[in-house]
């Protein structure tokens, strides 16, 4: 590791920043999801959930998407209902279970689940009583380890103490608040309305009751934004020291999110401005003494994300980055998307497909993706760039049984100029990325994407910086 330069202040050079700035896959998964498919459906799932049964021991990852909203902030590349009646809840969770019992019946003997993670939406738009109806629809099919890390995503402005506590109770022990930014005239354009004190007050509380790996959400480059407004944002944050903040930065794609049209580009900041943004946030968070996880997340240096970073043992999943090993991951609700035994599949978008297709007493995949051979080594390695900031090639060759010299000599070829430009350190086959490298580490991460050579879709994509 490139010992003590983590905290020391770096700043992309113009040349550089001109160079690497370009749209690029965020590499939530490898391969990327442009590449999915159509022709992988409910049979291939039900095959891969056949294939995760032999593995009876592990257990597996769990997700539930719940979609609801009382209100969708314009920003939002989510995907979201936006109602104000919670009967609509009730029918979409009785529709859940109904999918539950089906990939349940493919998966009989694992059964234990070590994360679980309700995502959304905003799943305290339940309230009390269906968050106690999903929590016993899922425990009443799978059994949730004493240990496991079991999360959900809270907006402080509609979540209660009393859905915290019941939560907390039921073994709830993770919690992440979405904040994006304090600045009041940044929150009226992006139809976001929160005030600090309504986020202290539940951060505290739930700190008060035992909540752990407390993450804060953050979003730069929202229109309005200035460096001197979002810096008063980062001094409340940094104020209250959550044990993460996740620093996204906002991906303006009105071709894919209609709603986002609504905006004046004009006061959307430019790719310069955000970097500023970015680079000024990242230096307040290592000041303070967090420590960089992957591209755009920091944690406490005792906060187990930081140990295992440095330890060179982090992992990331549809879930987030984690310190669990890469595990089968289970995901109902629309647009969930499981990784089962080497299979990508996401579940259909519409509710009214959703609930049909389950009528039909049929798993609800829309699309995905089979990994080859070598999808499976290139996601190991560049899950091990974007998560680690290294990656031996030689050591990842010999786990699955390649040749190195072969598969990367292209890429190390690339790596090279990367150098050049401090971005990276290579000694033989091992590449160590540097603090400046870190912040282009989705460039280096391309590196060894053979799909984007093949047939680059950058429309797709946000913009690397």
């Amino acid at each position: 590791m490139l010992e003590g330069m983590e905290s020391i202040a770096v700043h992309l050079p113009s040349e550089l920043f001109e160079r690497y700035a370009r749209p690029g896959p965020r590499y939530t998964s490898y391969p990327p999801a442009t590449q999915w498919t159509h022709e992988v459906g409910p049979e291939e799932l039900t095959r891969r959930l056949a294939l995760a049964d032999t593995r009876a021991d592990e257990p597996v990852s769990f997700y539930v998407h719940l979609p609801f909203c009382r209100r969708l902030c314009t920003y939002c590349g989510c995907n979201v209902v936006v109602t104000n009646r919670h009967e609509r809840v009730d029918r979409y969770l009785g529709y859940v279970a109904r999918e539950m019992d089906l990939v349940g019946a493919h998966l009989r003997r694992r059964r234990k689940v070590a994360q679980l993670h309700l995502g959304g939406g905003t799943p305290t738009f339940l309230d009390e009583r269906q968050l106690l109806q999903l929590w016993r629809e899922v425990t009443a099919r799978f059994e949730i380890l004493p240990e496991a890390e079991v999360a959900l995503e809270a907006d402080p402005v509609v979540t209660t103490t009393e859905q915290l506590a019941l939560l907390r109770g039921l073994g709830f022990n993770r919690l992440s608040m979405g904040i994006q930014d304090f600045t009041a005239e940044v929150q009226e354009y992006v139809g976001r309305i929160q005030s600090v004190e309504q986020t202290r007050r539940l951060y505290e509380y739930a700190r008060k009751i035992g909540y752990q790996g407390m993450n804060f959400d953050l979003i730069y480059g929202l229109p309005k934004q200035r460096l001197e407004t979002f810096d008063r944002t980062l001094d409340e944050v940094l104020g209250m020291r959550p044990d993460r903040v996740a620093l996204f930065n906002y991906a303006h794609v009105p071709w894919m999110r209609p709603h986002q049209k609504k905006f004046d580009e004009a006061l959307i900041p430019r790719p310069p401005e955000k970097l500023e943004l970015f680079q000024h946030a990242r230096q307040r968070f290592l000041a303070a003494g967090y420590v960089v996880i992957g591209m755009d997340h920091f944690a406490l240096p005792e906060d187990e994300l930081s140990r295992a970073r440095v330890a060179r043992r982090l992992h990331r999943n549809f879930q987030g980055y984690t310190v669990l090993p890469s595990s089968d991951l289970l995901a109902f609700g629309v647009t969930g998307i499981s990784d089962v035994a080497g299979c990508y599949a996401q579940n259909l978008k519409p509710l009214a497909e959703y609930y049909r297709r389950l009528d039909e007493g049929r798993l609800v995949t829309e699309r995905g993706w089979v990994m080859t051979d070598e999808d499976r080594v290139r996601r190991e390695l560049i899950e091990r760039v974007m998560c680690n900031f290294y990656v031996d090639l030689d050591e990842l060759a010999r786990a699955h049984g390649i040749d190195a010299g072969q598969a990367f000599d292209r890429e190390l070829e690339e790596l090279d100029a990367m150098q050049e430009g401090g971005l990276l350190v290579r000694r033989g086959r091992t590449v160590e990325v540097t603090p400046l490298g870190q912040m282009l580490v989705r460039n280096i991460a391309m590196v060894f994407d053979p799909y984007l050579r093949q047939a680059p879709r950058t429309q797709a994509f946000s913009s690397t910086i």
